[in-house]
Formats: C-alpha cells, sequence, structure tokens
C-alpha cells in the first residue's frame, strides 16, 4: 500500500455493496463491547490503516469522517479484520470518550427490543 492508494491485494478480496461500502463493526479492544457500525470505501479503510484513526464514509452526509474529530471521542484503531465472506470488517479500538453522537458509551446502550422467541433448549 503507498500512502494515497489501497494496496491492491486487499482491494481485489474485497466485496462491496454496490455503491462501493463495506459495513464495519467497531468493537472495544479491552472490553469487546460492540461500539457502533458504520461504513467505509476503499479511501476510509487506506486512512484507517495508515493514520490508526477510525475513518468512515457518511452515508447521510456523503463525506469522510474521523471519529472524534469534532467531538474529541478518538478511535485509536489496534486492528482491522476482514470476515471470512470478505464483506464486513472488524475494527478493534481503544475509544476516548462515548462512541455514540447521543453521548452513550455505544450506539446500542439503552435501546434493547424485547425477544419473544425461546430457543430449543429453553434459553433466552
Amino acid at each position: 500500500m503507498t500512502a494515497d492508494t489501497l494496496d491492491p491485494d486487499l482491494a481485489d478480496r474485497l466485496h462491496r455493496t454496490p455503491d462501493g461500502l463495506l459495513p464495519v463493526v467497531v468493537q472495544d479492544v479491552e472490553t469487546s463491547a460492540v461500539l457502533m457500525l458504520a461504513w467505509v470505501d476503499d479511501e476510509a479503510l487506506r486512512r484507517t490503516l495508515t493514520t490508526g484513526r477510525g475513518t468512515y464514509w457518511s452515508r447521510s452526509r456523503g463525506e469522510y469522517w474521523v471519529k472524534g474529530e469534532t467531538s474529541g471521542h478518538v478511535q485509536w484503531v489496534h486492528q482491522v479484520q476482514l470476515d471470512c465472506d470478505a464483506d464486513t470488517l472488524l475494527f478493534r479500538v481503544r475509544q476516548v470518550g462515548p462512541a455514540c453522537h447521543t453521548g452513550t458509551t455505544t450506539c446500542f446502550d439503552g435501546r434493547d427490543l424485547t425477544v419473544t422467541v425461546t430457543d430449543p433448549e429453553g434459553q433466552r
């Protein structure tokens, strides 16, 4: 990988959505908590890999954003993994401050849905 392009071997392996994006599950490297889901294109992934800062593509704003650039709630990326189908990434990060723009620790805090199905083993 050069400073301005994603490694061509990596780029060839990726299975992107029709609009050129990959979902990223962002996980706390220390607690394993899932912090958020975001999206990257090749450029956002390249920036993340070369800077160590969580860099994403905003589908709603149509622009790149570096987590914490305006809020100070930085994500330092410790590990990037590609899933078995090469269509999803896992960023293991050290999160400084809340991960969610609403101020909660994760984007999933306090947003539980009721599950009414019990699995065959009787566990929930």
